[in-house]
């Protein structure tokens, strides 16, 4: 009697619907879980057909099911994770899992069915249906804009000297951008296509874990393309003379601390910046953007290639005459062969490997730092690591006082 009364506790409190039916498809009892989900009270249904509660197909093929049971001995509605319609008391739909189960006492069957509310579970589905598609045409869109500005790209080829020597430069040049393009921009797109079927295929069984891991994915793609295509975009306005310096008084020192703060982001296992202004005098006249980018791009170089446990060595100098930027690391270094190559557009030193790139950053600060009047050299041995050093010209204090009076 004790385990009667437990057993009927077990079923009335339990969050799934539970109803059983005879052989003839009649309801013989209905938890509340079920009445909940179909919106019938028990009195109701207890008596009627299963069949009330489905919509069509359903309610024909259940019938069916039970006939066919009937004639072969055969259970075609026994399983588990059948994906059906309910019919709720006023006529709306919901989609609901069923389980079922043939159970045989005192010489007669009764099919008991587990009904698992899947509301919740499909309109998550369809969420990240949508956020997918509005991936897609995040991607359609960036690809696009790429095409323009590879096409911007190639109408500046076209006027180059036509002479043996520029045209066999060029072929190289088109050589490069096809092989990096090729491996830049095809690697983040199928990464995207990919971690979309996975997310189709983790939302079945709502793996969050799996989601958030092929979501983050994308969205690295992605952002992976756009800063291929930015660095596009600059090298197409130093061409077109669209970049113009515009000069600044400033505190270099501050701005270094806030790029060493920015960059913490990025950085790799346990990797660290250190950075350390050398000097009392801390503040410089150039383009501040300018400069910005120019120690993001070493900085970014330095965390790229360099190990997990690497420290990134980074400082600043000024004194009368000059202002000293260095970037230190102990990565794989520069093979000596290709320092003549360095700041080429498009050119990568050749134990790069599979580290991503697209050979712009160098050839992009050579370009930037030359607008400052400034001057870049490198010292770099393989395994080893390589120093940058940019040094700019600066008016001493007196002139400068001058200048800011």
């Amino acid at each position: 009697m004790e385990n009667a009364v437990l057993l009927k506790a077990i079923i009335d409190n339990a969050i799934d619907g539970l109803i059983t039916i005879d052989d003839q498809g009649i309801v013989e009892s209905i938890n509340p879980a079920a009445c909940r989900l179909f919106d019938y009270p028990a009195e109701e249904v207890i008596g009627e057909n299963i069949s009330i509660l489905m919509p069509q197909p359903d309610k024909s093929n259940h019938d069916q099911h039970l006939l066919n049971h009937r004639e072969t001995g055969k259970a075609n509605i026994i399983g588990i994770g059948r994906e059906l319609i309910g019919m709720k008391k006023n006529g709306s739909y919901f989609p609901f899992r069923l389980g079922v189960s043939e159970v045989k006492y005192s010489g007669r069957i009764v099919y008991a069915g587990f009904i698992h509310d899947l509301t919740r579970e499909k309109e998550a589905e369809g969420k990240l249906l949508d956020y997918a598609a509005q991936l897609e045409t995040q991607v359609e869109e960036r690809t696009h804009s790429l095409r323009m500005s590879v096409d911007a790209l190639k109408r500046t080829q076209v006027d180059l000297n036509l002479s043996l020597e520029k045209e066999k430069e060029f072929g190289q040049l088109k050589s490069r951008f096809v092989s990096i393009a090729s491996h830049e921009f095809r690697t983040p797109l199928s990464l995207v296509q990919l971690s979309a079927s996975l997310i189709e295929r983790y939302s079945e069984s709502l793996d969050q874990k799996n989601i958030g891991k092929h979501v983050g994915k994308i969205k690295d793609a992605v952002l992976n393309i756009t800063a291929i295509l930015n660095d596009f975009l600059s090298l197409e306005k130093l061409d077109s003379g669209m970049v113009k310096p515009s000069l600044s008084h400033f505190n270099l020192s501050e701005m270094a601390e806030e790029i060493t703060g920015e960059m913490q982001v990025v950085l790799r296992g346990k990797q660290q910046i250190i950075f350390k202004h050398r000097g009392t005098n801390q503040k410089v006249t150039l383009d501040q953007n300018l400069l910005k980018n120019c120690i993001i791009i070493l900085i970014d170089n330095a965390i790229k290639y360099s190990g997990d446990d690497s420290q990134i060595q980074f400082y600043t100098k000024i004194n009368d005459h000059n202002c000293t930027i260095r970037i230190c690391d102990d990565g794989i270094g520069i093979p000596e062969s290709d320092h003549k190559h360095l700041f080429e557009a498009f050119f990568r030193a050749h134990n790069t490997g599979n580290i991503s790139g697209n050979g712009l950053g160098l050839s992009i600060l050579s370009r930037y730092t030359g607008l400052m009047n400034g001057h870049i050299s490198f010292k770099s041995r393989v395994n080893r690591g390589t120093i940058f050093t940019l040094t700019f010209p600066q008016k001493n204090n007196h002139e400068q006082k001058s200048i800011d009076n």
